[in-house]
C-alpha cells in the first residue's frame, strides 16, 4: 500500500556528493559519483489461508527450512516458533532487462511471501532512479500473485482452510554492502542522507528537511560499520551480507504480521457488521431468540481470532537477543503492525461486549418463557381444582 508519489515535472534534482579522485591520463582531480555495491530487494507477501502446514510443503516441494539468521554470535538467540520453508524460484527477467533471482517463502500462519533480489552496482543517483522506478512503476505484485497461485497449486493439500482472496503486501530493501571510501554509518549519513531519504521514500527528487529527518531518525546499529534505516515501505541497510540477513527477516517477518492483523480487522468488520444488522431487527421477546445463534456465530469468530492473532504474533521467540527485539520493534512500529494490532484488539472488545449483551437478551428471554410456562400450568391446576378435577 503506497501512498501517491512526486511526479516531477522538470529533471529530478541530483544532489548527489562528489568524491575527489585522480584521473590517470591527465593527472587532474575529477569529482564523480562513489561506486555502490550491493542489492536491491522487493517483498511480496500474500495472505492465502488460515494455517500452513509446513511438513506437507516440504513433502510437495523442493524446499528447505529458513531458520532466523542472527547478528552476531552469542550465547542467547532468536527463533521461529515454526521456521518458515523456502523454496528457490526460476530467475525472472523484467522488461528492462534485469535479471531477478527469486524464492519464495512459506509461513506456518497462512503467509506465502516471493522475494525477488537483484544485484546492484552503480551510482547514488542511479540507486535513487532504480528505487523510484521500482516502488511506483513496476508491477511485482501481478507477477509474484501468479508465481505464488502456480506453486499453490502443488501444495493445496497443506493449507488448511484456504482464502478465494488475497490480502497483500509489498516492501523494498536498499541492501548496500561497500561504498567507494568505506565511510562510516555517520559519515555516509552526514554524506549521502539526502539519497538514502530518497531511497526509503521511492522519490526521485530532494526532500524537504523536515521528512528527511524523520526518516534518518529512524535507524539502528549494532556495530560502528552497520546502519539499518528503517521507513513504511522501504528500508536501507549499509552492512554486510550476513549482518543484513537478520534485519532482512525481521522487516520481512513484521510485514507479514502486518497481513496478518489487516486480515482480521476485515473479518472481524464483516462480523460486527452482521451483528449489527440482527440487532436492527429488534430485541423484542421473539426476537431475541434469534440473539442466540447469532451470539454462537460471533462466539466462534473471536475463537478463532484470538488463536489466530496469539500464532502470528508469537511466530518468532526473541530470548534475551535485545538487538534483534529492538530491531524488530522498530520495523513493526514503522511499517503499521501496533496501529492494526490495536484495531484488531478494539473489534475484539466490541465484539466480546456484544456478545455478552445478547447472551443476556438471550437468557432472559429464556427466563421469561420458563416463568410464563409456570404461570400457565398453576392455572390450569386452579381451574381444575375450582372445577373438582383432580390432575392425573
Amino acid at each position: 500500500m503506497n501512498p501517491i508519489s512526486t511526479i516531477p515535472t522538470s529533471e529530478p534534482e541530483t544532489s548527489s556528493q562528489l568524491v575527489p579522485t585522480i584521473d590517470p591520463v591527465t593527472d587532474r582531480t575529477v569529482e564523480r559519483n562513489p561506486t555502490l555495491l550491493g542489492s536491491v530487494m522487493v517483498l511480496i507477501q500474500f495472505d492465502v489461508s488460515e494455517e500452513i502446514h509446513l511438513d506437507d510443503v516440504r513433502n510437495s516441494l523442493d524446499a528447505r527450512r529458513a531458520d532466523l539468521q542472527l547478528k552476531h554470535p552469542s550465547p542467547t538467540y532468536a527463533r521461529f516458533r515454526q521456521p518458515p520453508v523456502v523454496e528457490r524460484l526460476e530467475p525472472m527477467v523484467l522488461d528492462t532487462g534485469e535479471r531477478l533471482e527469486g524464492q519464495l517463502k512459506y509461513y506456518d500462519y497462512g503467509v506465502v511471501s516471493v522475494i525477488f533480489e537483484l544485484p546492484f552496482e552503480g551510482s547514488w543517483d542511479q540507486l535513487v532512479q532504480l528505487a523510484s522506478r521500482w516502488e511506483w512503476d513496476t508491477d511485482f505484485e501481478s507477477r509474484a500473485w501468479k508465481i505464488a497461485k502456480e506453486k499453490l497449486k502443488r501444495a493445496e493439500k497443506a493449507l488448511i482452510k484456504p482464502y478465494d482472496q488475497w490480502l497483500s503486501e509489498d516492501y523494498f530493501i536498499f541492501h548496500i554492502r561497500e561504498v567507494e571510501g568505506n565511510p562510516s554509518p555517520e559519515e555516509l549519513l552526514a554524506r549521502y542522507g539526502d539519497q538514502v531519504a530518497q531511497v526509503v521514500r521511492g522519490e526521485t527528487l530532494k526532500l524537504s528537511e523536515n521528512e528527511r529527518s524523520e526518516i534518518l531518525t529512524s535507524r539502528m546499529s549494532y556495530y560502528p560499520n552497520d546502519i539499518a534505516v528503517i521507513g513504511w515501505n522501504g528500508a536501507f541497510l549499509y552492512d554486510t551480507e550476513a549482518g543484513a540477513e537478520t534485519a532482512i527477516q525481521l522487516l520481512e517477518y513484521s510485514n507479514s504480521q502486518l497481513l496478518e492483523f489487516r486480515h482480521y480487522d476485515e473479518l472481524l468488520t464483516l462480523q460486527l457488521a452482521s451483528v449489527y444488522k440482527v440487532l436492527e431487527q429488534g430485541t423484542g421477546w421473539f426476537s431475541r431468540w434469534r440473539l442466540a445463534k447469532a451470539a454462537s456465530r460471533l462466539h466462534t469468530v473471536l475463537l478463532d481470532v484470538t488463536e489466530l492473532t496469539e500464532r502470528a504474533d508469537n511466530a518468532i521467540k526473541f530470548l534475551s537477543d535485545m538487538f534483534s527485539a529492538r530491531l524488530y520493534r522498530l520495523a513493526a512500529a514503522k511499517v503499521g503492525v501496533p496501529d492494526y494490532k490495536n484495531l484488531v484488539q478494539k473489534k475484539l472488545d466490541t465484539a466480546e461486549d456484544l456478545y455478552r449483551f445478547m447472551v443476556d437478551q438471550f437468557h432472559q428471554s429464556r427466563a421469561f418463557v420458563l416463568e410464563l410456562m409456570v404461570v400457565i400450568i398453576l392455572i390450569i391446576d386452579l381451574v381444575y381444582l375450582f372445577r373438582g378435577y383432580k390432575p392425573i
